[in-house]
């Protein structure tokens, strides 16, 4: 969260498998009840309605305002900073992104859906929020993430955001984002879980928690027997070579190209792939881009020009 003029910018990452901000990681899940539930942790009260944040598994959707979801999201996030801040009341202005292919078709409905209601007044964790929503802008997705150094890029370089259900890729050259060079692939971190429960179910006619395969993904091992964790490694690792695959049709070169690999999905490289460490870079952080968002809003924001 940053402040600006009286108001407060903040960064929300609306990912398909969690949502993040500069401070705060959760979950993309959210299910609603007329009654207050039986657990509360997480609860959120908002027009009549109770949410519990982070349960349940949101579906994948290529807009993501088609339904309230993401909107009671936001609210949450943004609660989850004002707390930080030790804050019940601000103006709030909402810095956002989209896959970078979609950013220029969907966002002017997105930023629309996010501030559909200037003043909102709703209960998170116990506590009521009253916030005005002053305006929100949408950024493209990974190259938030690399925005405060990507003036700094020399030479040819490709900026992988690999998601839970997205992959973004985008050419920068000596600095500047190449407009012709993004792409945006279903192809994240999710789609590679759904071929390993698969592949497992296959070899051993046995279901696997997605949490076990999730585990291996993020760490490389698992409390496993061999035979099952072979079966993962193997499968993750075809995944990962086919990432490269697919970064190479969009210009990928491994010789002259620096890589830097941003999201969720770079432990999948990480820990199932041999790669040049001297051209290949992790943006570590899982909130680089909502740190991005805010950046490139408070630019915008402090000069009036577009970005």
């Amino acid at each position: 969260m940053k402040d600006f003029k009286n108001k407060v910018i903040i960064g929300i990452d609306h990912g398909y498998g969690n949502i993040k901000t500069a401070n705060h990681i959760f979950k993309t899940g959210v299910m609603e009840y007329d009654a207050e539930p039986l657990f509360t942790k997480d609860m959120l009260v908002y027009d009549g309605k109770y949410y519990t944040i982070g349960e349940g598994h949101k579906e994948f959707k290529a807009e993501k305002q088609n339904d309230d979801d993401y909107y009671v999201l936001t609210l949450a996030a943004v609660a989850m900073e004002l707390d930080d801040n030790d804050l019940t009341e601000a103006d709030v202005f909402i810095a956002a992104g989209l896959p970078l292919t979609w950013t220029s078709g969907q966002k002017a409905a997105f930023a629309e859906y996010l501030t559909k209601n200037e003043r909102v007044s709703f209960v998170f964790r116990k506590v009521r929020y009253r916030i005005r929503i002053v305006g929100a802008k949408i950024y493209p997705q990974g190259y938030a993430a690399v925005a405060e150094f990507a003036a700094k890029m020399k030479g040819v370089n490709m900026v992988a955001d690999i998601g839970n259900g997205t992959m973004n890729t985008l050419t920068v050259i000596n600095g500047a984002p190449q407009q012709g060079r993004m792409f945006t692939e279903k192809f994240g971190t999710h789609q590679c879980t759904l071929a390993v429960r698969e592949q497992f179910m296959r070899q051993t006619r046995r279901e696997i928690d997605d949490a076990i395969i999730e585990e291996v993904l993020i760490n490389g091992k698992a409390n496993l027997s061999d035979d099952d964790l072979k079966i993962i490694k193997a499968t993750a690792t075809e995944y990962v070579n086919d990432i490269f695959r697919r970064l190479r049709d969009h210009g990928y070169d491994d010789k002259s190209t620096t890589l830097y690999v941003t999201g969720g999905g770079g432990c999948l490289v990480k820990n199932f792939y041999s790669f040049d460490k001297s051209r290949v870079f992790f943006v570590d952080d899982i909130c680089a881009a909502a740190k991005g968002y805010e950046h490139m809003a408070e630019l915008q924001l402090g000069t009036g020009v577009g970005i």
